[in-house]
């Protein structure tokens, strides 16, 4: 069986500046234009049956502003009427209003169970989306940059299920055969198991292609399924499709299409009350095996070989147990017997009297240890000049014990850690796995629209920016940017609801739940000269912090960033931060 790989993120020491002092807070002005919505955004609140934390990590903190990444500072947003809007900026003291660009056939209105609308552009002339009912769409777009050849038009409609959300979708082209691949998320009831919550997290990967060029159908050619217990920070498909990358606390696995649920369930139990192979015993001079003998085994059945570190049991002619011991035996002296109850004793002697065996056999993991109580007893006693039954008892040491009070908040992560994952197409089997620690994951943005998208991680009191590169197996995941502190800084936002940056990695900004958006900026060389008091040198060049407040009072929806703005969607207006001047 093929073992995932175990990997780790390379920090690029030239990417960090272990001097960096801080932002500075800009009273600057930033120009903020506001357009009023001719309808209001079509938010989709929780129900009462959507309770849980994965619930509102999904569908709660829904951005539902959506950032073009084919055309730069194109945003998309769909009204309570189900139109997809867009907004194209040109010059920002000359705005319109949001274009309709597509119309959703369905009466959202009529749906009780459904979820937010969600749009993926997959493609500088393909688009998925889902109404939220269930319903996915394929849509052509034409080139979305030119208004002349730019139409909406569905090229695939099907419903799937389950009311889902769209996670990331991409086109391919292979010998002429067009096919887009996209993954759907959702929060579904779990029937069979009471712990937890009740619900896991299915992640469906789709893949719709058009197989004859002279006909204009599309039709699904691939489902498959991945399930988890938490929803995942970052999901995306690799620009090849052969595989996908996700960022989660829990892990996800592959479940196949129609199985059923009570089935799966029934395997995995029927798995873990499995009978070991065998049980062990060891003293400090030997070891005993025992073996149940299945039905009908009489002594001439049995053969067992001594090697000085091997052993090899055969019954009725089939290999039953072989491989190298832990440790080297006194063949001479080591020997067998069965026993009335049906079942084979096997003694092993010691070459190294007094050394502890961790295992049998090398790597075996069907047989179990069952230790006796006098050695658990004594080890007991070894180890008790390491325990105290007083809490502190001696606390003026030289070293003190750790005093949590001295944690900040921004310092403690979740228990459980998040781990990146990436999942072969065809395998279906997990390929690498990094430990992602208390890296805690931050936010993701598109620096490049045909590469996948990047990942912010926290390292220590930086952001760091990861852009994965499928192809390049030695080297995964590459560190492009650093938003020095920002780690740090981010921590201390308590009411912050979505975080982004520009795709040239020039500023980083967070959004409030309501009204406030604060900037910051990579350091810029000064004009003028300071000095640093402390170690009395020039200081070449300061980071900005700016502060934002929208007048409104409207809960914050959605939130994107470009190279030279920032949009805000509100329930009824649209907010235009002007950030960069330089193109």
């Amino acid at each position: 069986m093929e073992v995932a790989a175990n990997c780790s993120l390379r920090v690029k020491r030239p990417l960090l500046d272990p001097r960096f002092e801080g932002y500075k807070l800009s009273l600057e002005p930033l120009p903020c234009y506001q357009l009023e919505l001719d309808a209001a955004v079509a938010e989709v609140r929780l129900r009462d049956d959507q309770y849980t934390l994965e619930h509102m990590h999904a569908f709660g903190m829904y951005n539902y502003l959506h950032c073009d990444s084919w055309y730069q500072d194109s945003v998309y947003y769909i009204d309570n009427l189900g139109r997809v809007m867009n907004l194209t900026v040109m010059l920002d003291t000359a705005l319109g209003k949001p274009r309709e660009v597509f119309r959703l056939p369905t009466d959202l209105t009529a749906y009780d169970n459904r979820l937010c609308a969600s749009i993926h552009f997959t493609s500088s002339t393909w688009v998925t989306l889902s109404d939220g009912t269930g319903r996915l769409y394929l849509i052509g777009t034409g080139e979305r940059g030119n208004s002349a050849s730019e139409k909406w038009e569905i090229m695939f409609n099907e419903e799937l299920g389950n009311p889902f959300i769209i996670i990331h979708s991409i086109s391919l082209l292979n010998a002429e055969e067009h096919s887009v691949t996209t993954l759907l998320l959702r929060i579904e009831k779990e029937e069979l198991d009471m712990k937890g919550s009740g619900f896991y997290v299915s992640l469906e990967w789709v893949t719709i292609s058009k197989k004859n060029k002279d006909d204009n159908k599309y039709e699904i050619v691939k489902r498959d399924i991945l399930r988890g217990k938490s929803v995942p920070h970052y999901a995306a498909i690799e620009p090849d499709g052969k595989g996908l990358m996700i960022v989660s606390y829990k892990s996800f696995t592959f479940v196949h299409v129609g199985q059923d649920l009570k089935e799966n369930q029934n395997e995995d139990m029927s798995e873990k009350i499995k009978e070991p192979l065998y049980y062990w015993q060891q003293t400090e001079d030997d070891l005993t095996v025992t073996i149940r003998l299945p039905e009908g085994i009489s002594k001439e059945d049995i053969q067992v070989q001594f090697l000085p570190d091997h052993i090899n049991i055969v019954l009725k002619g089939q290999r039953f147990l072989e491989g190298k011991l832990y440790s080297s035996i006194d063949q001479e002296s080591s020997t067998w017997i069965t026993k009335e109850n049906n079942s084979l004793e096997i003694f092993l002697i010691k070459k190294n009297e007094g050394l502890t065996w961790p295992e049998l056999v090398v790597g075996d993991k069907q047989g179990e240890f069952i230790r006796d109580s006098a050695q658990c007893a004594a080890i007991a006693e070894r180890l008790m000049h390491l325990t105290s039954e007083e809490l502190n008892p001696n606390p003026d040491k030289e070293k003190p014990p750790c005093n949590a009070q001295e944690l900040e908040e921004c310092d403690v992560f979740f228990e459980e850690s998040s781990s990146l994952c990436r999942f072969d197409g065809s395998t279906l089997k997990t390929t690498h796995v990094v430990n992602l620690g208390s890296n805690q994951y931050l936010f993701s943005v598109i620096v490049d629209p045909k590469e996948m998208p990047c990942f912010c991680l926290r390292h220590d009191v930086d952001a760091l920016l990861w852009q994965p590169h499928s192809s390049k197996q030695d080297d995964m995941w590459e560190h492009i940017a650093t938003f020095n502190a920002l780690g740090y800084v981010q921590a201390s936002k308590r009411d912050k609801k979505f975080f982004a940056c520009a795709p040239n990695y020039s500023y980083a900004a967070l959004c409030e739940c309501l009204r406030r958006v604060f900037i910051y900026r990579q350091p810029t060389p000064m004009s003028t000269v300071l000095y640093n008091r402390k170690e009395g040198r020039q200081v070449g060049q300061v980071a900005k912090q700016q502060v934002a407040s929208l007048e409104t009072n409207d809960p914050i929806l959605g939130f994107q960033a470009t190279n030279e703005r920032l949009f805000v969607l509100t329930t009824k207006n649209l907010f235009l931060i002007k950030v960069n001047t330089d193109n």
